[in-house]
């Protein structure tokens, strides 16, 4: 089994596009892909996708466009033969307000949507993309190794009291039910902050402005997560975050959160003494 979250009827002789954000997640995401002996084709977005990621792609099988170019993308699906696409990777946040540069049609998706949050606008651009008969995958397919395991994964004892684990577990929940974000900070039953925009990084260092001494971070999942979009991540970046912040734990859904390069993130964890948990909800 190439993936435990690919369709039954998955065809692996048909070419899969990744459409391809920041960072490392997209770059581990067409390493497996590969390895799997699946065509790849790379949807780019310019000053978003590593150099790397692009360079390493045959020139007729890649194309570059701008955040918000959906007509573009959606030719180039078609024009690649797509089987299959899957998203990868995050935009940067502030492009949905500066930056964006939305063709005829992302313009008319735009003003047909009554909210505009990640759901509702990548629930419609993947709709768009099944439109041409291109299935889009769960965007934890190909990286089964990489998703958090149920336990203690780094660290020798996890430092943080069954009630309070809870707690930090029912208001990560919560906010995600919300659309709020995805994590939170608690401290003994005392809230510390929780992910809203900003992202991640950025609210586990406002966390970092109080006492974090036996605090905790949660990152989990919607109950009825779209895995095609918006599935949670933890990496080396927001391990050194909680460095900085003086975090010593985190509790991450087991099976729902990736963790990009795993083993590397266990190893720098433990060296860092910072535990790392898998937690079914």
């Amino acid at each position: 089994m190439l993936s435990a979250h690919l369709p039954s009827d998955f065809d692996a002789s048909r070419p899969v596009a990744l459409i391809a954000g920041q960072a490392l997640y997209p770059r581990l995401v067409a390493d497996a892909i590969r390895a799997a002996g699946v065509p790849l084709r790379l949807i780019a977005f310019e000053e978003e996708t590593a150099p790397e990621l692009w360079d390493s792609v045959p020139e007729s099988d890649r194309v570059r466009i701008k955040v918000g170019q959906l007509g573009h993308m959606l030719k180039a699906l078609d024009r690649f033969g797509a089987g299959y696409a899957l998203m990868a990777g995050q935009i940067t946040p502030r492009r949905l307000f500066k930056g964006l540069h939305p063709d005829l049609k992302a313009t008319r998706i735009l003003f047909s949507l009554k909210r505009r949050n990640a759901e509702t606008i990548f629930g419609a651009i993947a709709t768009e993309i099944e439109k041409l008969g291109i299935h889009l995958l769960d965007a934890r397919a190909f990286l089964d190794d990489h998703l958090a395991p149920e336990g203690l994964f780094a660290g020798r004892k996890f430092p943080i009291p069954d009630d309070y684990l809870a707690h930090g577990i029912q208001i990560a929940r919560e906010c995600a039910r919300l659309d709020i974000g995805q994590g939170c900070v608690v401290r003994k039953g005392t809230v510390l902050a929780v992910e809203a925009f900003e992202g991640t990084d950025e609210m586990i260092r406002r966390a970092g402005t109080f006492k974090t001494e036996d605090a905790l971070f949660v990152k989990t999942v919607k109950g009825r997560q779209d895995f095609r979009f918006d599935v949670p991540c933890f990496g080396q970046r927001t391990l050194e975050s909680m460095r900085e912040a003086g975090l010593r734990a985190a509790a991450l859904e087991a099976g729902n959160v990736i963790v990009l390069d795993r083993p590397a993130v266990e190893k720098q964890a433990a060296e860092w003494g910072i535990s790392l948990l898998g937690f079914r909800a």
